[in-house]
């Protein structure tokens, strides 16, 4: 990384002249993407035929070439990519076009040239490494251990993996115990169709019929009725059954299903088949918060589980307070997730409520101090709270025109100007990959003084041993977010953990779903709250200004909160899922704040959630000057106080 940027110093002098014309040549630019959004080669070609000295020029050129590439009537555009690549070696444009090419050649079977090409390539994704294993060249036999390694984990498979498949098979690595678990895990997934082309694998007579497996994944209760679903002669069949039981558990009905299995003759089962529903029923009642997950899952033993049905297995015994059944799970856990922060702090809770207080502090010190849910909580835990780290040596002047040289930031810098925000996350991702902490935090300040706020967050987090919390805890826009938090009565450091989530302080930002601005307001959330608070001359626009977001964004939050007991924990779950599952997914008792977190079954808003807080406790100490508490600040979660009329207006 170093010599990058100190390559990146000689055209320091050409990048600022292309700067100081950025602007002249952007509707160029803008014609080319918007041609190649509409698959226009000929419109292309003339652009790339005609180069200016723009920052983003290569762009023009890999749309051309791309757009030909795809196009399967168009000859493999081979010598222009060659010229391409030679161009710009080791940018992201040149990984992604090549990347392109080589699968185009795959398909095709073109494999001298792809064996040669594929091993210039920094990242081969799934669809990439199965070429290679059918190409058979230098890095054929690596890709195909790699493969096999992650068999049950590639949930969708790519076209170019089948023949691999085919290949272990035949060389008997895959076994058909092993087809069988892959099946299952597709059907969990609900990937039907995927799961018939695995069944196609078993030897001959030996998968299921398609047309019965249709009927169990589309009608359940239907199929559970039938004489079908009695018919235990084969494996197939038993499979079938369980197939319609997974889906119908899968629906949330967890009672019916254990209902339809009690009908059905399960003597005839094999013990693993009979452990493995009992699985799947506890998974799903787990994963919907019913409080007899933990009696399914005591008959589930003997049934290998997926990590994500172990995590589910330990949250069951957790929300409902059984710390003698949580250590016995989590110590049955496979080493990778005992390893995990969530499972490590819970371990050591269960060891203290067991009376082994010093066995619980070996697990809190792992994580305790990270900048992180679990490593506050543990810090707590050990009578400690969360310090703002003193931060290392700011970067210095060389370092900083050395990070301001980099050609992929200047390209990040354009393709932000130009609205193309997922193509400069990328540019400005690849700029930083293996780089060193004085690297990174050259670049954080960089992007921070450029407005690139998204960047230097998530730059200043990837240093290893030096850190600097005030890029890593940015908090712009104090003019405005204190006010509004002041006069809605809101936590301001709760208020900015909340916004560095959901846009790291971009006011441009838009989510998939159409949530905008700084506090990601939904637009019908936006107009709803601006004709509550009697605001004149409201339009959609407002979300994407800075006072007009935060001043709609923080009166919907002090609603939200008004609406579920003053809880900071349930407004944020509500903020990110609504209020009406906030408020569904707590207990008929009094329960723990982290234990309310760690136990949302969706995992966005999980995940979302302990960000949140945490970001909340270290503004918190940023504003304050004082040590806070997160355990605090979680709580504990009732089940009453909740002004239903609110929560069901709110949209």
């Amino acid at each position: 990384m170093k010599s990058k940027l100190c390559a990146a110093v000689v055209a320091s002098v050409l990048l600022a002249g292309q700067a100081a014309q950025a602007d002249i040549g952007d509707d160029r630019i803008t014609a080319a993407r918007d041609a190649a959004s509409k698959g226009d080669i000929a419109r292309l070609a003339t652009l790339a035929a005609a180069p200016s000295a723009h920052v983003l020029e290569p762009y023009v050129t890999y749309w051309w070439l791309a757009a030909r590439n795809a196009r399967a009537t168009e000859p493999i555009p081979t010598d222009d990519v060659r010229v391409f690549l030679a161009r710009n070696e080791g940018t992201w444009l040149a990984e992604k076009l090549r990347t392109e090419w080589l699968k185009r050649l795959g398909k095709e079977g073109q494999w001298a040239l792809f064996n040669t090409e594929y091993e210039r390539v920094a990242v081969p994704d799934q669809e990439l490494q199965c070429y290679a294993i059918q190409g058979n060249g230098p890095s054929a036999a690596t890709a195909l251990q790699v493969f096999s390694q992650q068999w049950l984990a590639i949930v969708d498979m790519p076209d170019s993996c089948w023949p691999a498949a085919r290949q272990l098979v035949s060389a008997g690595q895959l076994q058909a115990e092993d087809i069988w678990a892959r099946f299952r895990r597709q059907i969990e997934a609900k990937r039907l169709t995927g799961a018939g082309m695995t069944a196609a694998l078993l030897p001959v007579g030996q998968a299921p019929d398609s047309t019965q497996l249709s009927r169990a994944y589309g009608d359940p209760v239907k199929f559970l009725i039938s004489p079908a679903a009695r018919n235990t002669s084969t494996r197939a069949s038993r499979e079938t059954t369980i197939a319609a039981l997974t889906q119908l558990a899968r629906s949330g009905d967890v009672s019916v299903a254990f209902a339809r299995w009690q009908a059905l003759p399960t003597s005839d089962f094999r013990k693993e088949e009979r452990a493995y529903v009992y699985g799947q029923l506890g998974w799903r009642a787990s994963a919907t918060l019913q409080p007899d997950a933990l009696s399914y899952f005591a008959e589930a033993h003997g049934t290998p589980m997926s990590d994500e049905q172990m995590n589910w297995y330990a949250r069951a015994a957790l929300r409902v307070g059984d710390w003698k059944s949580l250590l016995a799970i989590i110590d049955s856990m496979p080493a990778n997730l005992q390893a995990l922060p969530e499972w490590t702090y819970w371990k050591g809770r269960a060891l203290q409520a067991q009376g082994r207080t010093q066995d619980a502090q070996t697990y809190y010190q792992r994580f305790a101090g990270q900048a992180s849910f679990y490593g506050i909580l543990s810090a707590e835990a050990l009578g400690a709270s969360f310090a703002w780290p003193q931060p290392t040596t700011p970067p210095t002047q060389q370092e900083m025109t050395l990070a301001q040289a980099v050609p992929d930031f200047q390209r990040a810098l354009a393709l932000t100007r130009l609205d193309m925000r997922t193509e400069a996350a990328r540019e400005w991702n690849w700029a930083i990959r293996g780089a060193d902490d004085r690297t990174l935090l050259a670049a954080a300040e960089y992007a921070r003084r450029q407005g690139l706020y998204d960047r230097a967050i998530n730059t200043a987090e990837r240093t290893r041993d030096q850190h600097d919390f005030s890029l890593r805890y940015l908090a712009p826009y104090y003019e405005t977010f204190a006010p509004y938090a002041r006069n809605n009565s809101l936590d301001l450091a709760w208020v900015y953990g909340l916004v560095r989530q959901e846009s790291r302080f971009l006011s441009v930002a838009r989510s998939g779903v159409g949530a905008q601005g700084l506090m990601q307001v939904m637009p019908a959330t936006g107009k709803w709250m601006a004709d509550k608070l009697g605001v004149k001359g409201y339009s959609l626009s407002w979300l994407q200004q800075i006072d007009g977001n935060v001043l709609i964004g923080t009166a919907y939050l002090r609603r939200v909160l008004d609406g579920l007991g003053n809880s900071r924990v349930l407004a944020t779950a509500a903020y990110n899922a609504g209020p009406g599952r906030a408020r569904k997914w707590r207990a008929n008792n009094a329960m723990e704040g982290a234990i309310y977190v760690e136990t949302i079954p969706f995992s966005e808003t999980r995940d979302y959630v302990k960000k949140v807080m945490a970001n909340a406790e270290i503004y918190a100490t940023l504003f304050d000057k004082r040590p806070a508490s997160l355990l605090s600040r979680l709580g504990t979660i009732t089940p009453d106080g909740v002004n239903d009329a609110l929560v069901n207006a709110t949209p």
